[in-house]
């Protein structure tokens, strides 16, 4: 099968990512003798600098990790609303939704201290090392990719003339960074070299030194200086300019945990993704609703996935949250999924159609209700960055996935704390995170905006097992679309023909993607556009004339503009290892040996 890159295969290591240097730098982490999880971090970090519009130390990022021999486990770097993030103080400044941009949409910040948990509890490495790459492109500067100046060209009058510490950075000379461009971050890159100054001032164990960074980030200089930043009065979407809730004791009570992941099995295959307070287990559902028999690539294969994707996520819409009181055992449940199926006909839907697990009511926001059913005239596009004059954006995300040669195996979906979403802090060379516009401003739903809870995210890294074995990790960036382009890219690989006697990693992520939009849209203004299903043209007109025949409102986009997926993978029986990168937008790769 013709790919635009072969799938690598080796068995020392192979990493995936969005951005070369994020995995070049995990590749020189593995050649150094690091490990899978010591070489995560150091990409993590990378990617904060190099796709400072996807990514930044303020957001967010969840993991799904499978130590060699041990079942998989979630560390969850999704931080919650802070204390004085209450539905009443936001109905009292007038607010319908939390605001897409600004201080007011800024959760307690996650990533940080979850890579600096990976780092501790599995990697083997010192802090200064696995900063060292992120540091050196930090200071040197790395040449920017076009959608770095694509996005600041957007909010270029936002940061001219208020969010001017962003301008410092990405407006030099009055221009958004030319594609290839150098640009430095020296603010970002002295931030990481005083926290490594003052761990290392704690003491010389390894492990000394990351707690003493976790203590910096949460109660030292970087914690007073987001701090001071949310207090700032911010012009956000609002169309206002307000101050955040982010306080230091939100900070200092913070911690990444770990949890068991969710998990489902289909055709011998077991997927395990993060739990409810994600949107991980739509995908889970949406195997759950599969016939037991559909050829791949037929048109009554899209129909199917398109049908049964709509009603995963009206579920996700009613029942997802971190206050739900749903069971994953019923959604995934066969009785429940044979009812569900059931609803699956010959036409397109165009209803939200949340089920009844256990003989519960659904509830459903009341701003989807008045503003956004029946709103089909709202394009969401394909998962990147659209961001309006107001600084108002949708945002997106990276990936990145890794396995070494002992069979350590990670996947990661680091997002949030983008240039576009809070001025940068000066002080820092990074801006606050927006993860609260994910949150409703009304009570009693399972994703309401409450102290102390975390926003339904739409990051979902995956790992796939086989025996109980880890064998596969693999995620996109894409918003609401990622456990849709997640779930096509696995079928593409439990479905079709292996390659060179491993899984067809790049023939699976190269092949032609699709998302559907017929449910409420997770980031501010929170549109939906019922019925529309946005193809790539390579999906062919058979294809494409059957979906429209049955009522779907398909949109044909370019040839290469659907999913943006990584992966990994390793062969049980012999330990042969395996990568593919999206080849869209030309700049995902893998690297390995």
């Amino acid at each position: 099968m013709f790919t635009t890159r072969p799938t690598l295969q080796g068995t020392f290591g192979m990493v995936s990512s969005t951005h070369w240097l994020a995995s070049a730098a995990a590749m020189a982490v593995l050649e150094n003798d690091g490990n899978a999880f010591d070489a995560a971090v150091a990409a993590g970090f990378v990617l904060h600098v190099v796709e400072p519009h996807l990514n930044g130390p303020a957001g967010e990022v969840p993991i799904i990790l499978a130590p060699a021999g041990l079942p998989p486990r979630v560390l969850c770097g999704q931080g919650p609303a802070p204390a004085g993030a209450t539905i009443t103080r936001y109905n009292a400044l007038g607010l319908d939704l939390v605001p897409g941009t600004g201080p007011l949409a800024a959760a307690v910040p996650g990533a940080f201290d979850a890579w600096m948990v990976l780092l501790r509890d599995h990697g083997t490495m010192r802090l200064a090392d696995v900063l060292s790459y992120a540091i050196g492109n930090a200071e040197r500067g790395h040449p920017a990719v076009d959608r770095i100046g694509e996005t600041v060209e957007t909010v270029a009058d936002l940061f001219e003339n208020e969010w001017t510490t962003s301008a410092e950075i990405y407006l030099r000379d009055g221009k958004p960074p030319a594609a290839g461009a150098l640009l430095r971050n020296p603010a970002l890159g002295a931030t990481w070299r005083r926290l490594i100054a003052e761990a290392e001032a704690a003491g010389t164990d390894r492990e000394t030194q990351i707690e003493a960074a976790r203590r910096i980030w949460r109660e030292g200089f970087i914690a007073e200086a987001l701090v001071a930043a949310a207090a700032r009065p911010t012009m956000d979407t609002s169309g206002e300019r307000n101050i955040g809730t982010l306080t230091g004791d939100d900070l200092a009570n913070f911690s990444a945990t770990y949890e068991n992941p969710v998990t489902y099995t289909w055709n011998g295959w077991t997927v395990a993704k993060p739990g409810l307070w994600s949107q991980g287990p739509v995908m889970l559902q949406q195997l759950a609703l599969l016939p037991e028999r559909l050829e791949y690539g037929t048109p009554e294969y899209y129909h199917t996935l398109i049908e049964g994707s709509k009603l995963a996520m009206a579920d996700r819409e009613a029942w997802y949250g971190d206050s739900t009181q749903v069971s994953l055992a019923t959604l995934l449940s066969p009785w429940y999924n044979a009812q569900r199926s059931a609803l699956i006909g010959p036409q397109a839907s165009y209803e939200l159609r949340p089920g009844s697990p256990d003989g519960q009511r659904p509830r459903l926001s009341g701003y989807v209700q008045t503003n956004s059913v029946g709103a089909v005239d709202v394009p969401r596009g394909a998962g990147e960055p659209t961001v309006a004059a107001s600084g108002a954006t949708r945002g997106d995300t990276c990936q990145l996935d890794i396995v070494d040669r002992w069979g350590n195996m990670i996947a990661a979906t680091p997002s949030g704390g983008w240039l576009q979403s809070n001025p940068v802090v000066p002080e820092l060379g990074f801006p606050l995170g927006t993860r609260l516009q994910m949150a409703w401003l009304e009570p009693g739903l399972p994703n309401s905006l409450a102290p102390g809870r975390r926003p339904r995210t739409t990051l979902s890294p995956s790992l796939a097992l086989r025996d109980g074995e880890a064998v596969m990790a693999f995620g996109t960036p894409g918003g609401d679309q990622q456990d849709q382009w997640s779930l096509h890219f696995f079928l593409a690989v439990a479905m079709r023909e292996k390659v060179r006697g491993g899984l067809d990693l790049q023939g699976a992520i190269d092949a032609p993607n699709w998302h559907q939009e017929s449910f409420p849209g997770s980031f501010y203004p929170r549109a939906m556009s019922p019925g529309s299903v946005v193809v790539e043209s390579r999906i062919g007109s058979e294809v494409i004339d059957d979906l429209e025949r049955r009522g779907h409102r398909v949109t044909v986009g370019g040839p290469w503009s659907e999913g943006r997926l990584c992966a990994v993978a390793r062969d049980r029986e012999n330990g042969v290892l395996s990568a593919g990168a999206n080849p869209r937008g030309m700049q995902g790769y893998a690297a390995g040996r």
